[in-house]
């Protein structure tokens, strides 16, 4: 396969970026997107150029590191997969592939398509845990769970933090991703202390860091290589809001009982 590939390049946060192009010739339709942009690199390199610099790890789909707005679409065409999952076969001979990293305010470009998603880290870190005993671990057993909130907890807890949810949304919004880490933990015993505390915390937390509205469209849940369902932010709402009432609720002397 001859590609033509348009690619944004930009040094910095601070500097002005632009989109530079680059031909690449006999590529294998089986070889996956980040080898493409590998053999790309080696090809740089050999010319004595900078490479382009982007964002990978486990190249299994696990991680979530890998995240490439490819011709206008998070992970590129091909639904359910992550950018390193993605195999030149989905493009065609001749194709001119436009890449380009997250565009959104909380996540700010490191160095052409590298992006600082350390926002999702500080919104878990405001609630995204449980507090529990030292010790040896519970038995399995010892705390029964449905098996239909076992399974849902498990699909909002496949999230990998992708952010393709945010590049996706035309606001920028964290809602799917916030949905899913809130959802696992509300869904089973272990979270259910921290629950009320947990949503509000959260939620101001991606509020403060810039992330927009939800727009209601489902195109994160489109996106979304895990296929995590939108379900997760009604339920989010409905822990937020039961949160909030239950704060404001007054108490038995406040009513003059």
């Amino acid at each position: 396969m001859n590609l033509t590939l348009k690619i944004w390049r930009q040094k910095n946060a601070k500097t002005k970026g632009k989109f530079e192009s680059f031909k690449l010739n006999d590529i294998s339709p089986e070889a996956s997107f980040l080898e493409m942009l590998d053999i790309l690199n080696q090809q740089l390199i050999d010319e004595g150029k900078e490479p382009v610099a982007f964002d990978h790890d486990c190249r299994e789909g696990i991680c979530g590191t890998c995240g490439l707005y490819i011709n206008g679409r998070p992970h590129g065409p091909e639904r359910g997969v992550t950018t390193c999952q993605l195999h030149m076969r989905k493009f065609k001979d001749g194709d001119t592939i436009v890449i380009e990293p997250w565009r959104a305010k909380a996540f700010p470009i490191v160095r052409d398509l590298v992006v600082d998603r350390s926002a999702f880290d500080l919104i878990m870190q405001a609630g995204g845990f449980v507090s529990v005993n030292t010790g040896n671990a519970p038995d399995a057993n010892s705390s029964p769970i449905p098996k239909l909130d076992a399974d849902r907890a498990f699909e909002a807890a496949a999230c990998i933090g992708c952010g393709a949810c945010v590049a996706a949304c035309k606001n920028a919004s964290a809602m799917l991703y916030v949905s899913a880490k809130v959802s696992h933990l509300a869904l089973l015993p272990q979270g259910k202390v921290e629950a009320a505390e947990r949503v509000q915390k959260m939620v101001a937390k991606m509020d403060e860091l810039g992330f927009g509205n939800c727009t209601n469209t489902y195109a994160c849940e489109f996106e979304c290589p895990k296929n995590i369902s939108v379900s997760n932010i009604a339920r989010m709402n409905r822990e937020f809001l039961s949160a909030k009432l239950f704060a404001e609720k007054p108490s038995p002397i406040d009513m003059g009982d």
